[in-house]
């Protein structure tokens, strides 16, 4: 196998180690394998991908779909950000419940993060390019948030040398006691 899936404290979202080959001409290795992800339990069909750059400090999130719900297969091909699920599927164990993990283009490690999770980064060195694979498309009008400094989930967000860096979006979401997530329950 190609790959090693780390399984998390929230069921579903798993740590991904993809087997490198490298030597003095550089480096090759598998992102994505469907009988690999399949067999590991994450046997969806990816419909839409997505790239971002950011600067030290950009904190985007935490963000979810309540139509077009959308799993995500996250990963940085430069840089490095602290990434961060968190579990809003009503009558889950978890719910509420965060998992926070480094990912960079020098581990080259990835982040699985299935539907009825918010999601949301840190970047933490001065620039990152961050990609992800989708299992629905984006839909502006389903999009929701957490504040990422929501006092109930208390993200232990890394400490940088800078101010965070929000959008005005995400300053304005309304905190995780007062939402109602019925949507995500159909993802337990």
């Amino acid at each position: 196998m190609a790959f090693t899936f780390e399984k998390t404290k929230l069921p579903g979202v798993i740590i991904i180690q993809p087997q490198v080959f490298g030597d003095s001409r550089g480096y090759f290795m598998e992102t994505y394998k469907k009988g690999d992800y399949a067999a590991a339990g994450i046997d969806k069909e990816f419909v839409q991908d997505n790239e971002s750059s950011s600067t030290k400090g950009v904190l985007r999130g935490l963000h979810f779909q309540k139509d077009h719900t959308q799993g995500k297969l996250v990963r940085v091909t430069h840089g490095e950000v602290f990434d961060v699920a968190v579990d809003v599927r009503p009558g889950s164990e978890t719910f509420g419940q965060w998992v926070g993990v480094t990912l960079s283009s020098e581990k080259k490690n990835m982040f699985y993060i299935p539907e009825g999770f918010a999601h949301g980064f840190l970047v933490l060195s001065d620039t990152a390019e961050f990609v992800y694979k989708c299992t629905d498309v984006y839909d502006p009008k389903s999009e929701g948030g957490i504040p990422w400094n929501d006092a109930s989930i208390n993200v232990e967000w890394p400490k940088l040398d800078c101010e965070y860096k929000t959008s005005e979006k995400d300053e304005k979401h309304e905190s995780f006691k007062d939402q109602d997530f019925s949507w995500a329950a159909k993802w337990l």
